[in-house]
């Protein structure tokens, strides 16, 4: 008894060193023996317990979903829209109590996708156990993919979030009372980013670093191959760049400007005078769904800046951010939900884009991308409303 209790303390010493480890960097860049310093043990006994780190890892992404199941089976309330506020309340508890989970999840959500799926699996039987129906992918989409990312974004404290307006969304929905033309948001063709005809050392320089990182990824890329990759030579590459971490914040700027730079263009050749404020909306989503199916390797270049470097990241969503707030006023939120905090709105929208490519980027299966947009549109305008009392609407 004594020597299984003292074979599960070591186990657990070598979790928790790894979950240190993982959340601060990348987990290409800790090592087996990494984990061991960490957690005072030598490098052997390591071996005892775990097959290797990715054994270890998985069996973290594994914890996350157990504590994450037991904080939504622990949600309780007498309505659906209790249910649906503690849910809410729930995940902003976990993402600040857990932030170091949560910061390793959001790796290994890229790196096994299968544990992003078991997650999602979760999330849906917590919102239909709370709405007593059975709810799908958009209904999970609308409602965690807006809470997942305020919940991160408050507790990093990344955004003035603020949990009321959070719920408010879900309950009522943002663009509300509003009505949607198809065609609007679907209809008429995409103009891709123009192409140099030829490019200079710098672009090339560039364009190869977008392909290896976001193929290998940025820690498993070198300066040699991405001057290879141009067929450049290592000096050419110092003159443009003073090293290799600001040459992906070029990068990192690159493609926020490139995806930024595609919805915008295609909102305003659709004619924004056209569109009310949730087409508009539902247009740009539709056109990030686009642009990602074009730039395969979006995703993958942004997520391991988390770790490297965090404040371009920042930058990164700020900047998706800066375009919300320059909208013309009557494709604001405020426009159809006035006195709601902008900010929360704000965020809560670019979390269902990050979730909904989230999705469209990792899943292999098929995705009804066009079915998913319009039922989402639906709760954008009356949020959960269909499902809860009038009295818990007031």
């Amino acid at each position: 008894m004594q020597q299984g209790r003292g074979r599960a303390e070591t186990a657990e010493r070598l979790v928790v060193a790894a979950v240190r480890l993982f959340s601060q960097k990348w987990y290409g860049t800790v090592s087996v023996a990494e984990i061991c310093r960490e957690a005072g043990l030598s490098n052997g006994i390591f071996y005892r317990y775990f097959d290797g780190k990715e054994a270890l890892f998985k069996v973290i992404l594994g914890r996350v979903l157990d504590q994450v199941r037991e904080a939504m089976e622990r949600v309780e309330g007498a309505t659906p829209g209790e249910r649906v506020r503690g849910i809410a309340g729930a995940m902003f508890r976990f993402s600040e109590k857990h932030a170091d989970l949560v910061s390793v999840f959001r790796e290994g959500q890229y790196r096994y996708f299968d544990y992003e799926q078991r997650l999602v699996a979760i999330y849906q039987r917590s919102l239909s156990a709370a709405l007593d129906r059975e709810v799908g992918l958009a209904e999970y989409l609308f409602a965690f993919g807006g809470l997942r990312f305020c919940s991160i974004r408050w507790a990093n404290r990344s955004a003035p979030i603020q949990l009321d307006p959070v719920c408010d969304i879900l309950m009522r929905g943002l663009f509300r009372g509003l009505a949607v033309d198809p065609a609007k948001v679907f209809g008429g063709t995409a103009t891709p980013l123009p192409l140099l005809l030829e490019a200079g050392v710098r672009e090339r320089l560039l364009q190869s670093g977008r392909r290896l990182f976001g193929e290998k990824g940025y820690f498993e890329t070198n300066i040699h191959e991405v001057t290879g990759g141009a067929q450049l030579s290592v000096g050419a590459f110092y003159t443009y760049f003073d090293s290799k971490e600001a040459f992906y914040a070029e990068l990192i700027g690159q493609v926020g400007h490139d995806a930024r730079a595609f919805i915008s263009t295609n909102l305003a050749a659709t004619g924004t005078a056209d569109l009310n404020a949730l087409e508009f909306e539902l247009r740009g989503l539709w056109l990030w769904l686009v642009y990602l199916s074009i730039d395969k390797h979006c995703y993958n270049i942004v997520r391991e800046a988390e770790f490297v470097l965090p404040a371009t990241v920042r930058d990164y969503y700020g900047a998706f951010a800066a375009g919300y707030r320059r909208r013309p006023p009557a494709l604001r939120i405020n426009a159809t939900c006035p006195g709601l905090d902008e900010e929360s709105a704000i965020e809560y929208l670019m979390g269902i884009a990050h979730y909904f490519g989230l999705e469209t980027a990792f899943d292999a299966s098929p995705v009804n991308a066009r079915a998913l947009v319009e039922a989402i549109g639906g709760y954008l305008s009356q949020g959960l409303a269909p499902f809860l009392s009038p009295k818990e609407l007031l």
